[in-house]
């Protein structure tokens, strides 16, 4: 179990982790969690239903990491044209689709990043700082999407390519002296914990 994710009865898993990997996995849920940012919550007075139908924003973010966590729905760098329509009429449609479903995806991030701290503060350590991280299927779920949430922001930061993806690029080859080299470690580290969680969750 240790450093890897095993299923556990019931539909959930678990895994060993000891004391610095602990903090690393909380300190960077909370990071996310600042990157995505705090929800809208109505103001004195005002009607909280009406906070649920506001509109969300009309333009991508200009963080190139959130961009990538909130990227259009239609056309841009990473989505080919869709049927032979103008980048114009793509643009105006990603628009329309993004004010009324970035807020409820963000609220997910956060909600998924929120259960990672709050399972990992749950954490009863050993004598040696360690403990043993017992999800259930649900938290399991919120587990692998903020994993992902974390491997794209810290990709993006890293400027990870297809060919470094592939496990062939330069990226993996950095030397020791490299200022990168510690963010390199975390991001392979959460892509073998994203991936055991998987194997782990298979019927």
């Amino acid at each position: 179990m240790a450093g890897h994710f095993e299923a556990t009865p019931g539909g959930g898993a678990a895994v060993a982790l000891d004391e610095v990997e602990i903090s690393i996995l909380r300190s960077l849920a909370v990071q996310l969690l600042e990157l995505i940012g705090p929800g809208d919550t109505p103001a004195d007075g005002e009607d909280p239903l009406a906070a649920l139908f506001a509109e969300g924003p009309s333009k991508p973010p200009s963080d190139p990491a959130l961009a990538r966590l909130f990227p259009d729905a239609y056309g841009g760098p990473d989505r080919p044209a869709e049927g032979g329509k103008p980048e114009e009429e793509l643009r105006e449609l990603s628009s329309e689709f993004r004010r009324f479903t970035e807020n409820d995806l963000r609220s997910g991030k956060r909600d998924d990043a929120v259960t990672v701290v709050r399972t990992l503060d749950a954490l009863s350590p050993t004598r040696d700082g360690g403990a043993v991280l017992t999800l259930t299927g649900d938290e399991c779920r919120s587990w692998l999407r903020s994993l992902n949430d974390l491997r794209l922001t810290i990709g993006t930061r890293l400027e990870v390519s297809d060919e470094d993806e592939g496990g062939e690029g330069s990226l993996y080859r950095l030397p020791d002296t490299d200022p990168r080299k510690p963010m390199v470690m975390a991001y392979l580290w959460l892509g073998a914990l994203q991936e055991t969680l998987v194997d782990a969750l298979m019927p």
